[in-house]
Protein backbone atom coordinates (compact mmCIF):
# COMPACT_ATOMS: atom_id res chain seq x y z
CA UNK A 1 0.00 0.00 0.00
CA UNK A 2 1.16 3.16 -0.53
CA UNK A 3 1.77 5.87 2.52
CA UNK A 4 -0.87 8.49 2.83
CA UNK A 5 1.50 11.20 1.89
CA UNK A 6 3.15 9.66 -0.66
CA UNK A 7 -0.59 8.51 -2.81
CA UNK A 8 -1.54 12.09 -3.48
CA UNK A 9 1.92 13.14 -4.59
CA UNK A 10 2.13 9.80 -7.11
CA UNK A 11 -1.60 10.51 -8.30
CA UNK A 12 -0.34 13.94 -9.07
CA UNK A 13 2.57 13.38 -10.80
CA UNK A 14 1.69 9.98 -12.69
CA UNK A 15 0.55 12.15 -15.55
CA UNK A 16 3.75 13.22 -16.40
CA UNK A 17 6.03 10.77 -15.41
CA UNK A 18 3.71 8.43 -17.61
CA UNK A 19 3.97 10.87 -20.58
CA UNK A 20 8.24 10.81 -19.99
CA UNK A 21 8.48 6.85 -19.11
CA UNK A 22 10.08 5.89 -22.22
CA UNK A 23 12.63 8.66 -21.94
CA UNK A 24 13.03 8.09 -18.43
CA UNK A 25 13.37 3.64 -18.98
CA UNK A 26 16.45 4.68 -22.12
CA UNK A 27 18.25 7.40 -19.43
CA UNK A 28 17.79 4.18 -16.60
CA UNK A 29 19.54 1.75 -18.91
CA UNK A 30 22.17 3.90 -19.81
CA UNK A 31 23.06 5.08 -16.61
CA UNK A 32 23.28 1.78 -14.81
CA UNK A 33 25.20 0.22 -18.05
CA UNK A 34 27.71 2.70 -17.65
CA UNK A 35 28.10 2.03 -14.27
CA UNK A 36 27.81 -1.22 -14.25
CA UNK A 37 29.38 -2.90 -17.51
CA UNK A 38 29.32 -6.54 -15.75
CA UNK A 39 25.08 -6.33 -16.13
CA UNK A 40 25.99 -6.39 -20.38
CA UNK A 41 27.15 -10.20 -19.55
CA UNK A 42 24.37 -12.86 -18.62
CA UNK A 43 21.60 -10.93 -17.41
CA UNK A 44 20.44 -8.74 -20.15
CA UNK A 45 19.27 -9.41 -23.58
CA UNK A 46 21.07 -6.58 -25.57
CA UNK A 47 18.60 -7.37 -28.74
CA UNK A 48 15.98 -6.21 -26.85
CA UNK A 49 18.01 -3.52 -25.53
CA UNK A 50 18.71 -2.18 -29.25
CA UNK A 51 15.34 -2.70 -30.30
CA UNK A 52 14.10 -0.61 -27.31
CA UNK A 53 11.58 -3.53 -26.40
CA UNK A 54 13.39 -3.97 -22.95
CA UNK A 55 12.87 -0.12 -21.69
CA UNK A 56 9.14 0.01 -23.25
CA UNK A 57 8.70 -3.15 -20.85
CA UNK A 58 10.03 -1.86 -17.94
CA UNK A 59 8.58 1.61 -18.30
CA UNK A 60 4.93 -0.09 -18.80
CA UNK A 61 5.55 -2.40 -15.47
CA UNK A 62 6.59 0.86 -13.45
CA UNK A 63 3.15 2.53 -14.82
CA UNK A 64 1.02 -0.29 -14.56
CA UNK A 65 1.93 -0.83 -10.67
CA UNK A 66 1.42 3.31 -10.25
CA UNK A 67 -1.49 3.12 -11.46
CA UNK A 68 -3.04 -0.18 -9.14
CA UNK A 69 -1.56 1.44 -6.49
CA UNK A 70 -3.78 4.23 -7.06
CA UNK A 71 -6.83 2.11 -7.13
CA UNK A 72 -9.55 2.13 -4.62
CA UNK A 73 -9.06 -0.37 -3.22
CA UNK A 74 -5.32 -0.90 -4.06
CA UNK A 75 -4.69 -3.87 -6.48
CA UNK A 76 -1.81 -5.99 -7.05
CA UNK A 77 -1.22 -6.98 -10.70
CA UNK A 78 -0.44 -10.41 -9.68
CA UNK A 79 -0.22 -11.59 -12.75
CA UNK A 80 2.27 -8.93 -14.17
CA UNK A 81 4.29 -9.73 -11.30
CA UNK A 82 4.67 -13.30 -11.75
CA UNK A 83 5.48 -12.99 -15.24
CA UNK A 84 8.31 -10.34 -14.71
CA UNK A 85 9.37 -13.05 -11.17
CA UNK A 86 9.71 -15.84 -13.65
CA UNK A 87 11.86 -14.30 -16.33
CA UNK A 88 13.96 -13.10 -13.38
CA UNK A 89 14.53 -16.54 -11.72
CA UNK A 90 15.00 -17.84 -14.88
CA UNK A 91 17.87 -15.86 -15.25
CA UNK A 92 19.24 -15.96 -11.46
CA UNK A 93 18.43 -12.50 -10.36
CA UNK A 94 19.70 -11.36 -6.91
CA UNK A 95 17.57 -9.73 -3.89
CA UNK A 96 20.38 -7.02 -3.50
CA UNK A 97 20.36 -6.21 -7.48
CA UNK A 98 17.36 -4.40 -6.99
CA UNK A 99 19.53 -1.68 -5.16
CA UNK A 100 20.92 -0.89 -7.73
CA UNK A 101 18.67 -0.65 -10.31
CA UNK A 102 16.24 1.60 -8.05
CA UNK A 103 19.51 4.13 -7.67
CA UNK A 104 19.45 4.26 -11.15
CA UNK A 105 15.61 4.83 -11.68
CA UNK A 106 15.90 7.53 -9.04
CA UNK A 107 18.50 9.05 -10.74
CA UNK A 108 16.67 8.90 -14.36
CA UNK A 109 13.64 10.12 -13.23
CA UNK A 110 15.22 13.23 -11.91
CA UNK A 111 17.22 13.46 -14.63
CA UNK A 112 14.98 13.66 -16.92
CA UNK A 113 11.95 15.55 -15.52
CA UNK A 114 14.70 18.21 -13.89
CA UNK A 115 13.31 20.74 -11.04
CA UNK A 116 9.76 18.87 -11.23
CA UNK A 117 11.24 15.95 -8.90
CA UNK A 118 11.39 17.79 -5.69
CA UNK A 119 12.65 15.50 -2.64
CA UNK A 120 8.95 14.89 -2.16
CA UNK A 121 7.93 13.75 -5.73
CA UNK A 122 11.25 11.65 -5.37
CA UNK A 123 10.35 9.91 -2.32
CA UNK A 124 6.94 8.80 -3.47
CA UNK A 125 8.23 7.43 -6.21
CA UNK A 126 10.61 5.89 -4.42
CA UNK A 127 7.91 4.25 -2.57
CA UNK A 128 6.36 3.13 -5.57
CA UNK A 129 9.61 1.19 -6.57
CA UNK A 130 10.10 -0.45 -3.63
CA UNK A 131 6.57 -1.76 -3.66
CA UNK A 132 7.31 -3.40 -6.87
CA UNK A 133 10.58 -4.59 -6.19
CA UNK A 134 9.74 -6.21 -2.52
CA UNK A 135 7.07 -8.04 -4.07
CA UNK A 136 8.65 -9.24 -6.96
CA UNK A 137 11.83 -10.03 -4.03
CA UNK A 138 8.92 -12.61 -2.21
CA UNK A 139 7.81 -14.32 -5.59
CA UNK A 140 11.35 -14.61 -6.78
CA UNK A 141 12.09 -15.93 -3.24
CA UNK A 142 9.61 -18.74 -3.60
CA UNK A 143 10.19 -19.71 -7.42
CA UNK A 144 14.00 -20.22 -6.18
CA UNK A 145 12.68 -22.58 -3.15
CA UNK A 146 10.45 -24.13 -5.34
CA UNK A 147 13.20 -25.32 -7.31
CA UNK A 148 15.80 -26.04 -4.65
CA UNK A 149 18.11 -23.84 -5.53
CA UNK A 150 19.73 -20.28 -4.84
CA UNK A 151 20.44 -17.95 -7.60
CA UNK A 152 23.76 -18.88 -8.18
CA UNK A 153 22.84 -22.57 -8.96
CA UNK A 154 19.79 -21.74 -10.97
CA UNK A 155 22.34 -22.44 -13.80
CA UNK A 156 23.97 -25.90 -15.23
CA UNK A 157 25.73 -27.33 -17.59
CA UNK A 158 23.87 -29.48 -20.54
CA UNK A 159 25.56 -31.12 -23.73
CA UNK A 160 24.04 -31.21 -26.95
CA UNK A 161 22.66 -34.66 -28.03
CA UNK A 162 20.87 -34.24 -31.19
CA UNK A 163 19.54 -31.69 -33.15
CA UNK A 164 16.40 -32.48 -35.22
CA UNK A 165 15.14 -29.76 -37.84
CA UNK A 166 11.83 -29.45 -38.24
CA UNK A 167 11.69 -26.81 -40.75
CA UNK A 168 14.29 -24.85 -42.32
CA UNK A 169 14.56 -21.90 -39.71
CA UNK A 170 13.53 -23.71 -36.54
CA UNK A 171 15.69 -26.91 -34.89
CA UNK A 172 15.12 -28.80 -31.57
CA UNK A 173 17.83 -28.83 -29.50
CA UNK A 174 18.17 -32.00 -27.53
CA UNK A 175 19.70 -31.20 -24.81
CA UNK A 176 21.15 -34.49 -21.94
CA UNK A 177 22.69 -33.58 -18.08
CA UNK A 178 26.01 -34.50 -17.69
CA UNK A 179 26.02 -33.99 -13.69
CA UNK A 180 24.22 -36.65 -11.04
CA UNK A 181 22.44 -33.70 -10.13
CA UNK A 182 18.78 -34.42 -10.00
CA UNK A 183 16.73 -32.89 -13.14
CA UNK A 184 13.81 -30.63 -11.55
CA UNK A 185 10.09 -31.57 -13.61
CA UNK A 186 9.23 -28.71 -15.49
CA UNK A 187 5.75 -27.83 -15.63
CA UNK A 188 3.83 -28.03 -18.98
CA UNK A 189 4.57 -25.22 -20.96
CA UNK A 190 7.57 -23.94 -19.12
CA UNK A 191 10.68 -22.35 -20.69
CA UNK A 192 14.61 -22.71 -19.54
CA UNK A 193 17.13 -19.47 -19.86
CA UNK A 194 19.56 -20.44 -22.15
CA UNK A 195 23.00 -18.71 -21.65
CA UNK A 196 25.48 -18.33 -24.85
CA UNK A 197 28.85 -16.92 -24.60
CA UNK A 198 28.92 -14.86 -28.06
CA UNK A 199 32.26 -14.15 -30.47
CA UNK A 200 33.06 -11.11 -28.19
CA UNK A 201 33.33 -12.83 -24.75
CA UNK A 202 30.10 -11.31 -23.78
CA UNK A 203 27.15 -13.61 -22.17
CA UNK A 204 23.68 -13.31 -23.64
CA UNK A 205 20.92 -15.69 -22.19
CA UNK A 206 17.78 -16.05 -24.06
CA UNK A 207 14.60 -17.89 -23.36
CA UNK A 208 13.06 -21.25 -25.07
CA UNK A 209 10.15 -22.94 -24.58
CA UNK A 210 10.16 -26.96 -23.83
CA UNK A 211 8.43 -28.70 -26.24
CA UNK A 212 8.79 -32.24 -25.04
CA UNK A 213 8.05 -33.74 -21.53
CA UNK A 214 11.14 -34.91 -19.20
CA UNK A 215 12.25 -38.16 -18.76
CA UNK A 216 14.83 -37.42 -16.31
CA UNK A 217 17.82 -36.99 -18.63
CA UNK A 218 16.84 -34.95 -20.94
CA UNK A 219 15.27 -31.39 -21.99
CA UNK A 220 13.88 -30.22 -25.47
CA UNK A 221 14.30 -26.86 -27.01
CA UNK A 222 12.68 -25.49 -30.07
CA UNK A 223 15.10 -22.42 -31.31
CA UNK A 224 13.68 -20.27 -34.54
CA UNK A 225 16.28 -18.64 -36.29
CA UNK A 226 15.51 -15.01 -36.49
CA UNK A 227 16.72 -13.18 -38.87
CA UNK A 228 18.89 -10.84 -37.08
CA UNK A 229 19.00 -12.77 -33.93
CA UNK A 230 22.66 -13.26 -32.61
CA UNK A 231 21.87 -16.37 -30.28
CA UNK A 232 19.39 -18.06 -32.58
CA UNK A 233 21.84 -18.30 -35.60
CA UNK A 234 24.87 -18.86 -33.34
CA UNK A 235 22.80 -22.04 -31.80
CA UNK A 236 21.72 -22.80 -35.23
CA UNK A 237 24.98 -22.39 -36.89
CA UNK A 238 28.26 -23.02 -34.28
CA UNK A 239 26.34 -25.41 -31.82
CA UNK A 240 26.74 -28.88 -32.47
CA UNK A 241 26.02 -32.56 -31.31
CA UNK A 242 28.50 -33.24 -28.31
CA UNK A 243 28.70 -29.13 -27.55
CA UNK A 244 27.58 -27.94 -23.96
CA UNK A 245 25.32 -25.39 -23.26
CA UNK A 246 24.70 -23.86 -19.97
CA UNK A 247 21.08 -23.40 -19.03
CA UNK A 248 18.69 -22.31 -16.08
CA UNK A 249 16.00 -24.80 -14.01
CA UNK A 250 12.68 -24.36 -16.18
CA UNK A 251 10.52 -21.52 -15.05
CA UNK A 252 7.20 -19.85 -16.75
CA UNK A 253 3.73 -18.88 -15.67
CA UNK A 254 1.59 -20.00 -18.52
CA UNK A 255 1.44 -23.24 -17.96
CA UNK A 256 -1.57 -26.01 -18.61
CA UNK A 257 -4.54 -25.57 -16.64
CA UNK A 258 -5.28 -28.55 -14.31
CA UNK A 259 -8.66 -27.94 -13.25
CA UNK A 260 -10.13 -30.77 -15.98
CA UNK A 261 -12.07 -28.66 -18.41
CA UNK A 262 -11.69 -29.17 -22.18
CA UNK A 263 -8.37 -26.66 -23.54
CA UNK A 264 -7.96 -24.96 -26.78
CA UNK A 265 -4.53 -23.75 -27.81
CA UNK A 266 -3.94 -21.62 -30.07
CA UNK A 267 -0.66 -20.69 -32.12
CA UNK A 268 1.01 -19.00 -34.83
CA UNK A 269 4.54 -20.35 -36.32
CA UNK A 270 7.14 -20.90 -33.76
CA UNK A 271 3.87 -20.46 -30.84
CA UNK A 272 3.45 -23.83 -30.92
CA UNK A 273 6.21 -24.42 -29.15
CA UNK A 274 4.76 -24.02 -25.83
CA UNK A 275 1.40 -25.81 -26.70
CA UNK A 276 3.90 -28.86 -27.98
CA UNK A 277 5.14 -29.09 -24.39
CA UNK A 278 1.68 -28.88 -23.03
CA UNK A 279 0.61 -31.43 -25.43
CA UNK A 280 3.66 -33.89 -25.04
CA UNK A 281 2.95 -33.37 -21.30
CA UNK A 282 -0.78 -34.83 -21.40
CA UNK A 283 0.27 -37.80 -23.87
CA UNK A 284 3.20 -38.55 -20.70
CA UNK A 285 0.27 -38.49 -18.18
CA UNK A 286 -2.14 -40.61 -20.03
CA UNK A 287 -4.75 -38.04 -20.24
CA UNK A 288 -8.41 -38.09 -21.37
CA UNK A 289 -9.01 -33.82 -21.57
CA UNK A 290 -10.69 -32.53 -24.11
CA UNK A 291 -8.18 -30.90 -26.60
CA UNK A 292 -8.43 -28.77 -29.36
CA UNK A 293 -5.20 -26.97 -31.47
CA UNK A 294 -5.79 -24.19 -33.61
CA UNK A 295 -2.74 -23.36 -35.88
CA UNK A 296 -1.83 -20.87 -38.48
CA UNK A 297 1.42 -20.51 -40.60
CA UNK A 298 2.37 -19.74 -43.81
CA UNK A 299 2.24 -23.67 -45.29
CA UNK A 300 2.53 -26.74 -44.29
CA UNK A 301 6.36 -27.20 -44.79
CA UNK A 302 6.61 -23.86 -42.22
CA UNK A 303 4.88 -25.56 -39.34
CA UNK A 304 7.13 -26.28 -36.56
CA UNK A 305 6.47 -29.35 -34.52
CA UNK A 306 4.02 -31.11 -36.92
CA UNK A 307 4.98 -34.54 -36.68
CA UNK A 308 5.62 -34.83 -32.90
CA UNK A 309 2.33 -32.99 -32.62
CA UNK A 310 0.01 -35.24 -34.49
CA UNK A 311 1.54 -38.09 -33.19
CA UNK A 312 0.95 -36.86 -29.70
CA UNK A 313 -2.50 -36.18 -30.81
CA UNK A 314 -3.09 -39.51 -31.79
CA UNK A 315 -2.85 -40.71 -28.17
CA UNK A 316 -5.39 -38.19 -26.80
CA UNK A 317 -9.06 -39.91 -27.55
CA UNK A 318 -10.33 -36.49 -27.45
CA UNK A 319 -8.39 -34.05 -29.65
CA UNK A 320 -8.73 -32.11 -32.72
CA UNK A 321 -6.65 -30.48 -35.21
CA UNK A 322 -7.62 -27.46 -37.10
CA UNK A 323 -5.18 -25.41 -39.89
CA UNK A 324 -4.36 -22.41 -41.19
CA UNK A 325 -2.37 -21.76 -44.51
CA UNK A 326 -1.72 -18.59 -46.16
CA UNK A 327 -0.52 -20.49 -49.35
CA UNK A 328 -3.43 -22.46 -49.39
CA UNK A 329 -5.42 -24.83 -47.60
CA UNK A 330 -3.31 -28.13 -48.58
CA UNK A 331 -2.20 -30.93 -46.10
CA UNK A 332 -0.97 -34.11 -45.55
CA UNK A 333 -1.68 -34.72 -41.75
CA UNK A 334 -4.74 -36.12 -39.96
CA UNK A 335 -6.09 -32.90 -38.92
CA UNK A 336 -10.34 -32.08 -38.28
CA UNK A 337 -10.08 -29.49 -40.77
CA UNK A 338 -8.04 -27.23 -43.09
CA UNK A 339 -8.39 -23.71 -44.48
CA UNK A 340 -6.78 -21.26 -46.90
CA UNK A 341 -5.67 -17.65 -45.23
CA UNK A 342 -5.69 -16.51 -41.50
CA UNK A 343 -7.31 -17.89 -38.91
CA UNK A 344 -10.74 -17.46 -38.13
CA UNK A 345 -12.14 -18.90 -34.38
CA UNK A 346 -15.73 -19.28 -36.78
CA UNK A 347 -14.34 -22.14 -38.63
CA UNK A 348 -13.60 -24.54 -35.65
CA UNK A 349 -15.81 -26.30 -33.32
CA UNK A 350 -14.66 -25.34 -30.15
CA UNK A 351 -15.76 -27.01 -26.77
CA UNK A 352 -17.86 -25.54 -24.03
CA UNK A 353 -16.71 -23.85 -20.78
CA UNK A 354 -12.85 -24.46 -22.20
CA UNK A 355 -9.84 -22.59 -21.10
CA UNK A 356 -7.39 -20.95 -23.80
CA UNK A 357 -3.92 -20.78 -24.55
CA UNK A 358 -2.73 -18.51 -26.79
CA UNK A 359 1.27 -18.20 -28.47
CA UNK A 360 2.53 -16.58 -31.55
CA UNK A 361 2.93 -12.73 -32.56
CA UNK A 362 1.27 -9.85 -31.01
CA UNK A 363 -1.31 -9.07 -33.85
CA UNK A 364 -2.19 -12.96 -33.53
CA UNK A 365 -2.91 -12.86 -29.99
CA UNK A 366 -4.59 -9.74 -29.97
CA UNK A 367 -6.96 -10.68 -32.25
CA UNK A 368 -7.87 -14.28 -31.23
CA UNK A 369 -8.15 -13.34 -27.81
CA UNK A 370 -10.56 -10.13 -29.02
CA UNK A 371 -12.63 -12.78 -31.09
CA UNK A 372 -12.88 -15.43 -27.81
CA UNK A 373 -13.92 -12.16 -25.90
CA UNK A 374 -16.55 -11.33 -28.21
CA UNK A 375 -17.96 -15.00 -28.06
CA UNK A 376 -17.90 -14.52 -24.09
CA UNK A 377 -15.21 -16.16 -22.78
CA UNK A 378 -13.95 -14.65 -19.82
CA UNK A 379 -10.89 -12.79 -20.16
CA UNK A 380 -9.70 -15.21 -16.74
CA UNK A 381 -9.65 -18.08 -18.79
CA UNK A 382 -7.55 -16.69 -21.91
CA UNK A 383 -3.55 -17.26 -20.84
CA UNK A 384 -1.14 -16.51 -23.17
CA UNK A 385 2.90 -16.38 -23.81
CA UNK A 386 4.45 -13.68 -25.34
CA UNK A 387 8.05 -14.31 -26.66
CA UNK A 388 10.50 -11.24 -25.29
CA UNK A 389 9.34 -8.47 -23.76
CA UNK A 390 5.52 -8.33 -23.03
CA UNK A 391 4.36 -5.25 -24.32
CA UNK A 392 0.73 -6.13 -24.14
CA UNK A 393 -0.17 -6.81 -20.69
CA UNK A 394 -3.40 -7.73 -21.79
CA UNK A 395 -3.70 -9.51 -18.06
CA UNK A 396 -3.99 -5.80 -17.02
CA UNK A 397 -7.19 -5.23 -18.96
Amino acid sequence: MLSDRARPIVKATLPVVGQHIEEIANRFYAHMFAAHPEFHDGMFNRGNQAAGSQPKALAGSVAVFASAMLADPPEIPDRLLTRIAHKHASLGIRPDQYQIVGDHLRWAIGDALGDAVTPEVAAAWDEVYWLMAYALIRQERGLYSARGVTPERVWRQWRVAGKVHETDDVVTFVMRRIDDRPVKTSLPGQYVSVLVRMPDGMRQPRQYSLVRADDGEHRYLAVKRAQRGEVSNFLHDQVHVGDELTMSVPYGDVVLDDSGRPVVFASAGIGIAPMAGMISHLVTAGSHLDVTVLHADTEERSFPLRRQLVEDLAHLPKSNLYLWYENGAETDLPVTAVFDGTMSLGQAELPEDAVYCLCGPLGFLQAVRGALIERGVAPADIQYEMFGPDLWQADRE
